[in-house]
């Protein structure tokens, strides 16, 4: 087995516990040895991410799916700090939010997201979306090592 097919590092940014749990069951479901931590707000994410406070330990995520409405500090703030960190700007970052909007399409993309997804509202095709993020990344996309 390659490295990829042995998992890979997940970060979820999601403060909606209803998407956290659908998104757990699409990785179970999926069955790949993939490892999800799960932040609930902007802010955690950026100390998951940097490491810092109760983050100290977390692991680097190869990928992360941020949700744009968040707590504290929103997605759009977290995407930007991360596209600017050059410790972090490496990472593949997926948004993956409710929001339609073409502005927020577009300001995803020039702050350097890798991908923009628009949650589907129905159970069965969100975790077939899930599933596809997660097939893709872990079996198509070569990702940097850390």
């Amino acid at each position: 087995m390659t490295e990829q097919q042995v998992g890979i590092e997940v970060l979820l940014v999601e403060d909606d516990p209803g998407d956290v749990l659908m998104t757990r069951e699409a990785f179970a479901e999926h069955k790949v040895a993939n490892r999800l931590s799960v932040v609930s707000d902007g802010v955690s994410a950026m100390e998951f991410l940097r490491r810092e406070g109760d983050h100290a330990d977390a692991p680097r995520p190869d990928l992360v799916l941020l949700d744009l409405n968040l707590p504290r500090m929103d997605g759009r703030e977290v995407l930007a700090l991360v596209k600017e960190d050059p410790v972090l700007k490496h990472i593949p970052v997926v948004v993956l939010t409710t929001s339609e909007a073409e502005e927020d399409v577009l300001r995803s993309y020039t702050l350097h997201a890798n991908a923009y997804v628009t949650k589907p509202v129905d159970f069965e095709r969100f975790i077939d979306v899930v599933q596809q993020i997660d097939e893709f990344f872990v079996s198509v996309v070569r990702l940097p090592r850390h």
